[in-house]
């Protein structure tokens, strides 16, 4: 794909909402965990939204490819399927039994810096200025100043540096899919959504059943609660995430993991009862000036129209 990113207000919008919903998945994640082992949930809700998605798709014509695809597309769709969804699923789940939560927010803000230095060599359009890099890194050090101490702390465990390695290992895995989606040829959003999701869920199903044994059997709540993440943040949110990779681009993309912590922390603060940290103000200040600084063409573009 060699169109150049197109960022207008639309693309802001949905970098928004996604940056909402994933930022509250973490509340319900902890209430199906309560009933349901970790492999499990994220087959469960990987498979849902692989149901959802396909018969929403098969309404609307079951198309994918534009143009007949070549061997080339075909293995980059398996690659991004897996490495999209199940892989980094599985990993999270792994390594977050070994390091502090704080390190796992961290580590899904640095998909942003992951993603900068790729898409420069690998997206058109996508180049890396010294204004772009040091809004990211503004933008970084707010996400890490927002989770405070906990962001970089040792957990203690015996197999942390391994559940570290694990969780970035995840981060990379979101930042390399995000640039090859970005490379695919002339494709339907809804059915590359449906198809990434689809072949996701026939890797983490069997993945979870070699691991935790059969599926366990969840009561009503819970069955709805997964099925909520299906539909959801996995689901639509994939659509979404599909739709702003593939017209403004996976840097503009990479911006909702700076928004995902401040939601899970302000959320958690609204729905648990939780204390917001001191340093919040300062944070999302940091945050939205990075975030300002390295989109200042695109907004400035955006509000020249207006």
């Amino acid at each position: 794909m060699d169109q150049q990113p197109d960022i207008t207000a639309k693309s802001w919008l949905m970098v928004a909402a996604l940056g909402f919903v994933w930022g509250g998945t973490f509340l319900i994640i902890e209430l199906v965990l309560e009933n349901m082992t970790p492999f499990w949930l994220a087959a469960f809700r990987i498979g849902f939204g692989a149901l959802l998605s396909c018969a929403v798709w098969q309404l609307m014509g079951g198309r994918l490819f534009v143009r007949p695809p070549s061997r080339s597309a075909l293995t980059s769709l398996t690659v991004i399927a897996l490495f999209s969804s199940a892989v980094p699923f599985a990993l999270i789940s792994w390594g977050q039994q070994y390091v502090t939560s704080g390190f796992t927010g961290v580590s899904m803000a640095s998909v942003a810096l992951m993603v900068l230095p790729l898409a420069h060599f690998l997206v058109p359009g996508e180049r890396m200025t010294l204004r772009r890099a040091t809004g990211f890194v503004i933008g970084f050090a707010g996400v890490s100043l927002l989770i405070g101490s906990q962001a970089f702390e040792s957990s203690g465990e015996v197999r942390e540096l391994p559940g570290r390695i694990a969780c970035l290992s995840a981060a990379a895995c979101y930042a390399l899919t995000s640039v090859l989606m970005r490379r695919l040829p002339p494709v339907d959003p809804i059915g590359l959504s449906s198809v990434l999701l689809l072949i996701g869920a026939s890797a983490a199903i069997p993945a979870a059943w070699a691991v935790e044994g059969p599926p366990p059997l969840p009561d009503h709540r819970t069955l709805f609660l997964v099925a909520f993440l299906g539909l959801v943040p996995t689901a639509a949110a994939n659509l979404l995430r599909v739709t702003v990779v593939r017209t403004a681009g996976p840097v503009f993309m990479s911006l909702t993991n700076y928004q995902v912590p401040v939601w899970s922390v302000v959320l958690g603060a609204v729905f648990l009862g939780e204390p917001l940290p001191p340093a919040l103000l300062w944070a999302l200040l940091l945050i939205l000036g990075g975030v300002g600084l390295s989109q200042y063409g695109a907004l400035r573009r955006l509000f020249g129209r207006s």
